[in-house]
């Protein structure tokens, strides 16, 4: 078992504080793909976006996502790609906490109180992962 271990632990350390990933959501029954910033902060993640933006009203609807993230080691490629739910965060506390801890945010809003910040938290379920390099990618669930 110390081989899925050894994945896990290389995959977490995949992701840095900031990342830009590919977010999948789904419209009726159309995918949509994008580019966002993955903030992966206190060993969570999230995504900051404007509550006006269509990925917000497609999580209403189905908060089922995906999001795969480029790595890249030399000239070889992979990537991680992550299965999992998109929640809407209300609560002011942690909208408050990530805002503080993200960059940049004062580019995009005011402040935690303006009606066009949204905070998405990213909750993997599954989690695939190719090595760069390697030819078969790894699977496995997060607890």
């Amino acid at each position: 078992m110390g081989g899925l271990e050894e994945v896990k632990k290389e995959v977490w350390s995949q992701f840095k504080d900031m990342q830009v990933i590919y977010l999948a959501t789904a419209e009726g029954d159309l995918p949509r793909v994008r580019p966002v910033t993955l903030i992966h902060f206190d060993k969570k993640m999230w995504v900051t976006t404007g509550s006006g933006d269509n990925k917000i009203r497609q999580i209403k609807e189905n908060d089922n996502i995906e999001f795969c993230m480029p790595v890249v080691a030399g000239e070889n490629t992979g990537y991680v790609r992550c299965i999992g739910k998109a929640e809407i965060v209300k609560d002011k506390e942690t909208r408050i906490l990530i805002a503080d801890n993200t960059p940049f945010f004062k580019q995009f809003w005011k402040d935690t109180n303006d009606p066009t910040y949204a905070l998405l938290h990213i909750r993997p379920r599954d989690i695939e992962y190719l090595k760069p390099g390697s030819l078969k990618a790894e699977r496995f669930s997060v607890a």
